[in-house]
């Protein structure tokens, strides 16, 4: 299939080569471009951010501490977050101070829990998704207990109904209504990093609101993959990496946001200089003086090198035209990997995994479980590989990542395919979907 809507910037990024990435250097393929389908876990160096990023070395190198203010070119490195932070703004749907480009993912959810969850005797639950990413998990757990809770109680867990794998919109609103006034603060992922289930945040958000509880977000799944709003739909609080869909590499800084209304009740508990008003903060004042806004929740000056490099790929972002023709180029993508996935001879749909597995005796196939409405879902799939908990998964990602096709695994039994609005083509889910029939068909013989 030619590409009729191919976006120029795959040239932009460097692909890895497939005997590089562990495909058989045998293969007459093995010096050719991999099939990268791993955006979601970690997205791909865009050549912008590598020039970024060894300009800023050898500014290091020849100016040293001089950087900061006078830089070559008009970069100093005081302000290059604020670069940074207003491409973020647009890429979430808030206005710039509202926005800070800071720290890492867990650490700022930390803070922003530590400002917003203040539970009290009748409100003091988080309600979540269960299954949560675990460093999420982790955080919410640890949260109730520096309150003296038991997160068994203080943590509400919403699980899915019983043989499904994403949670339904009704059930996640019907559970705020429930137990609304008991509920402190009210926070999911944006995008479910397991089962790729986008969820309907702007509801969610109403709804807490409506309950008089906290709504904050992960979005490190969602930011630079699905369309945002996080101003327009009065979202309290959201954090997320940036590593993923926007490509600032592996470890790379995270941002966070804070709605403006909170501006003039809520100031950062826990201060930092480079929260510090910028006008004065190398006048080296005894007393803090918190920018105003998210920037206020800043703590120490941030890695050059790590901002560099995902400006670079901000830029390409802006070049792109930001979220709204990206957004159109991923339906087209995911739409036709999940067509030539479900047209395979190993796909088993959700509705037929109980009927159809009785009639093959547990013959290898996979299932979907990423919601088929586009918009319930960003870029990514998530294959069940079954018979579940028999080594389907692992021997169909070992075939896949020979042939130079790059997912991601989740034990016991997913591999995830994400075909990036940025850099990845037809051609990219023609290859991988051809070399997961051959994977099966190998791994039938073998069985």
């Amino acid at each position: 299939m030619t590409s009729t809507l191919e976006l120029p910037l795959r040239k932009e990024f460097l692909l890895p080569i497939n005997g590089e990435v562990g495909a058989n250097r045998l293969w007459n393929e093995s010096d050719k471009p991999c099939t990268y389908l791993c955006g979601n876990s970690l997205g791909l160096m865009s050549k912008r951010s590598k020039e970024l990023v060894e300009e800023e070395m050898s500014v290091w190198a020849t100016r040293g501490v001089i950087g900061h203010f006078d830089h070559p070119h008009k970069r100093g490195w005081v302000g290059l977050a604020d670069h940074a932070r207003s491409y973020l703004a647009e890429i979430v749907g808030a206005n710039e101070n509202e926005v800070a480009c800071m720290g890492t993912l867990t650490a700022n959810l930390h803070l922003m829990m530590d400002s917003f969850y203040k539970p009290t005797s009748e409100r003091y639950k988080i309600l979540c998704e269960a299954k949560a990413f675990p460093s999420d998990q982790y955080a919410f757990t640890s949260q109730a207990q520096a309150h003296g809770l038991d997160p068994a109680e203080a943590v509400l867990e919403l699980h899915p109904r019983p043989g499904e794998f994403c949670l339904r919109e009704e059930d996640i609103l019907q559970a705020i209504e429930k137990d609304g006034p008991s509920i402190a603060v009210v926070i999911f992922s944006g995008v479910q990093y397991y089962t790729g289930q986008w969820f309907p945040m702007h509801s969610i958000t109403q709804k807490a609101k409506e309950q008089g509880c906290i709504c904050g977000w992960d979005l490190a799944h969602a930011v630079g993959n699905v369309p945002l709003l996080l101003h327009e739909w009065h979202v309290d609080f959201a954090v997320w990496c940036t590593y993923k869909y926007l490509n600032s590499g592996p470890g790379g800084i995270a941002g966070l946001y804070v709605h403006e209304k909170w501006n003039d009740s809520l100031k950062p508990k826990y201060a930092g200089w480079w929260g510090h008003d910028p006008s004065t903060r190398f006048a080296m004042p005894p007393k803090f003086s918190p920018i105003e806004g998210a920037g206020g929740f800043q703590q120490s000056n941030p890695s050059i090198l790590a901002i560099a490099s995902l400006l670079g790929s901000l830029e390409t972002f802006k070049r792109a035209g930001m979220m709204a023709p990206l957004r159109k180029r991923s339906i087209v993508l995911t739409n036709f990997l999940e067509k030539l996935l479900s047209q395979s001879k190993h796909f088993v749909s959700l509705k037929d995994i109980s009927t159809k597995y009785q009639e093959s005796q547990g013959k290898p196939g996979f299932t979907i479980i990423t919601p088929h409405d586009s918009k319930d879902r960003g870029a990514q799939l998530s294959l069940l590989f079954l018979p579940l908990g028999t080594g389907v998964m692992q021997k169909i990602f070992e075939s896949l990542q020979s042939h130079g096709v790059i997912g991601d695994e989740r034990e016991p039994d997913v591999i995830r395919l994400a075909p990036v609005h940025l850099y990845n083509n037809e051609a990219d889910c023609e290859t991988a979907a051809k070399f997961l029939d051959i994977a099966f068909d190998k791994f039938a013989v073998s069985i």
